[in-house]
């Protein structure tokens, strides 16, 4: 069930637990963005050389 169809009552378990749902997905986000954004600016400064490479300091 999803809270759009008119079956949702919004009871003390529905909240938990998307609460709880919503709570995890933001931290996953946060964390795939932190991620990316470090290895696009690591990227920009030249410092994303692969492996094998003696290029790098």
């Amino acid at each position: 069930m999803f809270p759009g169809f008119f079956e949702w009552i919004w009871d003390g378990g529905h909240v938990v637990f998307m609460g709880g749902l919503w709570y995890a997905l933001a931290i996953i986000g946060m964390g795939l963005t932190y991620c990316i954004l470090k290895a696009a600016i690591e990227t920009a400064q030249g410092k994303g050389a692969g492996h094998g490479h003696d290029d790098h300091n």
